[in-house]
């Protein structure tokens, strides 16, 4: 697994980096979110925010944090991956972790399963279902910091020391690696071979969802011309498939059938593409003095694309170039706007929620479904 990950070419450009981190992190309004969260933490047993603090209290990844804190000062994008690994400066991260717990609690265990499971619940929860979520947690983690490395081949001096750079790729793939690593040995200790399957996919989705996203695509450029419904079928490889695959082994080690199974599965897979249109919503309704920076690759943009056409879409990019160059992104905002790219990403956010909320109707009345609920209304309140 960790070979896969090191053919990928992650980050097209050290700017290309920055941009394309901001999207991996939540963008939900802070009041709502804050509470969903806090709540939801009650419920599980413990706060998540700190979910794989074993594995990062560990001797090795502290030595690597000490070499790390040499690139404080430098424009690696590491350092801005390590300070958004627990929060945003407004939103909670660890919410893969979360939700495996929160959908463990909400199935509860399985009242047809032949064979009595090892461990006590804490919480409605089993071990190996916390285990699990510790899991999807350090899956994800290793993932933010391999696409954190630059192309040192598209530096330029304004990003900084070339020494910095390469020293800063040295540390994101070890610290990657070691994370990956520790996954990898957890998944094993499950000892249950359909799930350690399930999340080995899972590994596989990333890394070819990640491909997709690095491939001759630039977040600068113009895209080719793709139709909404392939990518819909990239972003779940690059960030539904961990969340909807790991809430599937979460069933799975309770013995659950698989219509449960398939059940949590797509709970996991619409949440995350609701919450994706979330964040590629946020540049186009946030109304602020210096407008949040946009991808030409996010949600309304390709569906402004598809629904004005491939032709006058190329001629809107033309018409407002600076120096012929990139594109002048306020008044590109603006003609987006204008569109129905927008209000297209709005009925596709609350689609998939609504998707979501279906997935929840089989399961029983309790605290922890609730939750999954309002996690949902949290992410299509736009």
């Amino acid at each position: 697994m960790l070979l896969m990950l090191r053919n990928v070419k992650y980050g097209p450009a050290l700017a290309g980096a920055f941009n394309h981190s901001r999207f991996l992190y939540s963008t939900i309004s802070p009041s709502s979110w804050t509470k969903v969260v806090s709540e939801a933490e009650k419920i599980v047993g413990y706060p998540t925010s700190f979910m794989s603090l074993r594995c990062l209290l560990s001797d090795e990844l502290s030595n690597i944090a000490l070499h790390v804190r040499k690139l404080f000062g430098t424009k690696h994008p590491l350092i801005s991956t390590a300070r958004g690994f627990v929060n945003d400066n407004r939103n909670n991260l660890q919410l893969r972790g979360l939700v495996v717990l929160l959908m463990s609690k909400a199935a509860g265990p399985s009242k047809t399963a032949d064979i009595p499971l090892e461990g006590d619940l804490v919480s409605g929860i089993y071990p190996s279902q916390r285990n699990l979520a510790e899991i999807t947690e350090l899956i994800h983690t290793a993932f933010l910091v391999h696409r954190g490395i630059v192309n040192i081949m598209e530096l330029t001096s304004s990003h900084g020391s070339l020494k910095d750079m390469q020293f800063g790729n040295k540390m994101a793939v070890l610290s990657g690696d070691f994370l990956l690593a520790n996954a990898s040995t957890g998944l094993a200790q499950l000892q249950n071979t359909k799930v350690v399957e399930l999340v080995s996919s899972a590994i596989g989705d990333l890394v070819q969802g990640v491909y997709y996203e690095t491939s001759g695509i630039d977040e600068e450029k113009i895209t080719d011309d793709i139709p909404m419904t392939s990518w819909e079928k990239r972003i779940f490889l690059s960030h539904g498939a961990l969340l909807a695959k790991c809430c599937q082994g979460a069933m799975q080690l309770a013995k659950h059938n698989m219509e449960v199974q398939e059940l949590a599965f797509q709970y996991g897979k619409h949440m995350s593409l609701a919450h994706k249109f979330n964040s590629d919503l946020q540049p186009f309704i946030e109304e602020t003095c210096d407008p949040m920076p946009f991808s030409l690759n996010s949600a309304p943009v390709i569906l402004h694309q598809e629904s004005s056409g491939r032709d006058t879409w190329i001629h809107q990019l033309e018409q407002i170039k600076i120096n012929g160059k990139q594109p002048d992104y306020a008044k590109l905002r603006q003609i987006i706007k204008a569109g129905k790219g927008v209000s297209s990403s709005y009925e596709l956010c609350h689609y998939h929620g609504n998707q979501a909320l279906e997935a929840l109707r089989c399961f029983p009345t309790s605290e922890a479904r609730s939750t999954l609920e309002n996690i949902i209304y949290a992410v299509t309140k736009l």
